[in-house]
């Protein structure tokens, strides 16, 4: 693993009840930043699995706290300004600062645009999309105000980039992402704040396994029937921990130069 030096430093990071954003927050810890670890612990009406739950996100800061750093968990839905404005206010009462917003959080489900209802919609427009912007805002407020910089690294996807059946609603918000990202880089640079995008391939987390399980197989079936498999590595997901290593080196002063990009983690696919 890459030694990156996090060293008192403040990392808030959305979704870390567990998958991705779990992952991302232990990689945080383990080059030695403090995180705040933030999630929802509710669930959704149109998502038909378990989203992270309290005592995960509470595990969670334990496993950050076993790297011998600081922790604070704080329950929060990105789609809430008030709540997302009141763990920026936490964290900071907390730790003093924020260098680093990782926003992970993010749904899925899927339906044709055709059928789908308007509640399935919302609910990932603002959680995908509204949830980047609204913890953006607030941490980037943060970074003007402090005028030290920071960084800002989103999780979008390689359906940030291309399309696919059945997904258009997650498709839209994901090509939102990159277009947050571009705006940002180019309004917080005056503020040497750093603002990037990762867009992974198929990753083997608790919501790629629930959607699976709620929808079947035929779903990646009918998704391969017109993109093809995926990866051109392997066939399969990749890991968590491929996305964090990603997180970390735009976290970092070695992507200091880098900014408004978006960096595809997706085992060759959008080669093809």
């Amino acid at each position: 693993m890459v030694q990156y030096d996090f060293d008192d430093q403040v990392a808030f990071v959305t979704g870390a009840a567990h998958g991705q954003g779990r992952s991302h927050a232990q990689h945080y810890a383990k080059h030695g930043a403090d995180v705040v670890v933030t999630d929802i612990d509710d669930g959704m009406d149109s998502v038909p699995y378990e989203l992270g739950t309290e005592d995960e996100l509470e595990e969670t800061a334990s496993l950050v706290e076993d790297e011998g750093q600081d922790a604070l968990a704080v329950e929060m839905d990105v789609r809430d300004e008030d709540e997302v404005e009141a763990a920026v206010d936490e964290a900071l009462d907390e730790f003093g600062k924020i260098d680093v917003l990782a926003n992970n959080a993010g749904i899925g489900t899927f339906g044709d645009l055709v059928e789908m209802d308007e509640t399935m919609w919302d609910e990932m427009i603002d959680t995908n999309l509204k949830g980047v912007w609204l913890c953006s805002k607030h941490v980037g407020k943060h970074f003007v105000d402090r005028g030290d910089g920071g960084k800002i690294v989103s999780t979008s996807s390689i359906y940030g980039k291309v399309a696919g059946p059945g997904s258009g609603h997650y498709i839209a918000a994901k090509h939102g992402v990159l277009g947050l990202t571009k705006t940002l880089a180019l309004e917080l640079a005056e503020y040497d704040v750093n603002v990037n995008a990762v867009c992974p391939t198929g990753v083997d987390t608790p919501m790629i396994s629930g959607v699976l399980e709620a929808y079947g197989e035929d779903v990646l079936d009918d998704v391969i029937s017109v993109t093809g498999p995926w990866n051109l590595f392997e066939e399969g997901m990749i890991e968590s921990r491929d996305i964090s290593e990603a997180y970390m080196w735009l976290s970092s002063d070695a992507a200091r130069y880098v900014t408004g990009i978006a960096l595809p983690v997706d085992a060759g696919m959008l080669a093809k």
